[in-house]
Formats: C-alpha cells, sequence, structure tokens
C-alpha cells in the first residue's frame, strides 16, 4: 500500500465508525490514538460490527487469536491489524 492509501484505510475506518457503528462524533475529530471503548464508546456489540465490516470491505479474515484489545484499541491498531492481513479496500 501507498502512504496515501495508508491514510485512506484510517480514514475508511473512521467512516465506518461513524456511518456504520453510528458513533456520535464527527469522523474528522476522531483521533488515530482515541481509544475505541474508553475514548469513543464503543461497545462489544460494536467490535463485533467493526470486526465484520473490516472483513468485508477490506477482504480480510481476523480470527479468534487477532480479534483482542491490543489490536482493536485504536483507529491505528485496527489499521496495522488490517495490513499486516493484506487487506484492500472495496
Amino acid at each position: 500500500m501507498t502512504a496515501s492509501s495508508q491514510r485512506c484505510l484510517e480514514d475508511q475506518l473512521r467512516e465506518i465508525l461513524v456511518r456504520d457503528l453510528y458513533l456520535e462524533v464527527p469522523a474528522e475529530e476522531i483521533g488515530e490514538d482515541d481509544g475505541l471503548q474508553d475514548v469513543l464508546g464503543l461497545d462489544s456489540l460494536g467490535f463485533v460490527e467493526l470486526r465484520a465490516q473490516c472483513e468485508q470491505r477490506f477482504r480480510v479474515t481476523i480470527d479468534d487469536t487477532l480479534f483482542t484489545p491490543e489490536h482493536f484499541r485504536s483507529v491505528r491498531t485496527v489499521a496495522g491489524l488490517v495490513r499486516s492481513l493484506g487487506g484492500q479496500s472495496r
């Protein structure tokens, strides 16, 4: 992925959080390191939906061993996981 597509991945994750998971924070105000749970208030169902959205949109499989708080802490950590799995946006 190029630097611009990397940036695009974070932007797409913000879009998923706002549009698909209904976070009440404008996408442009979500920082890459904001805690998805403690700062943005994502609940357990939201994390499951985020996993499903990432798998669908970026064509990756996130198995249970990777579905951890470490990988789903922030936009930056989710983006890193998707990149490590070779994710591509649709």
